[in-house]
């Protein structure tokens, strides 16, 4: 009985890896395929709003059967669909016009060190000193991502927006908390998600006006390192790849794994992007750069998996309002309300 057990646990856990390695890939490829279709003519806005309202569409059912969220949850679908869904990618999609994926990506992983600021700065709550290493570490690599020596090696206003996309993640980590302590009143994740993205779709709407695209440019091709790519496959990666199944299989992996294993996966994540940027994009760094962003990881792997157990009296080490935020909050950024970004 014992061994059953313990074998049907083990499936679980190798099909929650294999969940959270393909919702890595499917986020880290987003960057990848936008930046194609903005360099093509279309405005980071306008495909930002194609991604989240394509996937809106594709997660409509959800939505319908998860609709008694509206009445129970209406701030949390708010400020998920403003923070974790409009805000974080368009900042992001902005940001990766002006620099390379990799170093987009790199930037919003400051995200855990900025949440880490709030609970300890603005909560006053303690953190603990893995959490603070973990901070110093990301600051530090990321320094040498953009090549502080040089006087920024790159757009400072691209840099900015890239920030900016991290700040939104902070927000979302903290309704993430937020939404997890509801007991069994937790809303289910899928239904958030949902109706996040139609609540993204909506705000996209009328601060992108996409009446005003230029929907020729995705009859036609787009130049990726070289080589014409259909526009209208990129958006389908674009939505189906790097939105839906990424989120769904992010999801379904935070309920198989602990939270320290799917903070280790999601670190993957930033990788992916840079591979995936320097073999489809030829966005090539620097040896410091490659090395800063190893450091920048390991620094968002050690700030995540020191956070403490729920319930635990231990200092706060990854930030959240009332616990620590878990370490799986990155694995699903963009998914999980229960913390899980991409």
């Amino acid at each position: 009985m014992s061994i059953s057990v313990n074998s049907r646990a083990d499936r679980g856990r190798g099909i929650g890896l294999s969940l959270a390695l393909w919702s890595a890939l499917a986020f880290g490829g987003s960057g990848v395929a936008a930046k194609p279709l903005i360099e093509a003519g279309l405005d980071p806005l306008h495909v930002v709003w194609l991604r989240v309202t394509g996937a809106a569409l594709v997660m409509l059912p959800l939505a319908v059967r998860h609709r008694a969220l509206l009445r129970g949850r209406p701030a949390l679908l708010a400020g998920f669909g403003l923070l974790g869904v409009a805000g974080v990618q368009a900042f992001y999609f902005a940001a990766i016009s002006r620099i390379p994926v990799g170093v987009a990506l790199l930037v919003e992983y400051l995200a855990p060190a900025l949440v880490l600021g709030w609970v300890r700065f603005v909560q006053r709550r303690p953190v603990t000193r893995a959490a603070a290493l973990g901070v110093v570490l990301a600051v530090g690599g990321l320094a040498c991502v953009v090549e502080i020596w040089a006087g920024l090696g790159f757009d400072a206003f691209g840099l900015l927006l890239a920030l900016a996309a991290a700040c939104c993640q902070v927000g979302y980590f903290v309704l993430s908390d937020q939404g997890s302590d509801g007991g069994e009143d937790v809303p289910d994740p899928l239904g958030v998600i949902a109706y996040g993205l139609l609540v993204g779709a909506v705000v996209l709407t009328a601060v992108a006006r996409p009446w005003g695209m230029d929907w020729s440019v995705l009859a036609h091709t787009a130049g990726m390192n070289g080589a014409e790519v259909p526009s209208w496959l990129l958006l389908v990666w674009i939505v189906l790849l790097a939105t839906v199944v990424a989120y769904v299989t992010g999801v379904v992996s935070v309920r198989r794994l602990s939270p320290q294993v799917a903070g280790v996966v999601a670190c993957l994540e930033a990788v992916v992007a840079t591979v995936l940027a320097w073999v489809l994009l030829g966005e090539h760094l620097s040896a410091p750069q490659i090395a800063g962003g190893a450091v920048v990881l390991l620094g968002a792997f050690i700030a995540q998996s020191s956070a403490p157990a729920k319930g635990s009296p231990e200092p706060v080490a990854a930030g959240g309002p009332e616990r620590g935020l878990p370490a799986d909050a990155t694995a699903a950024r963009r998914g999980d309300p229960k913390g899980s970004p991409r």
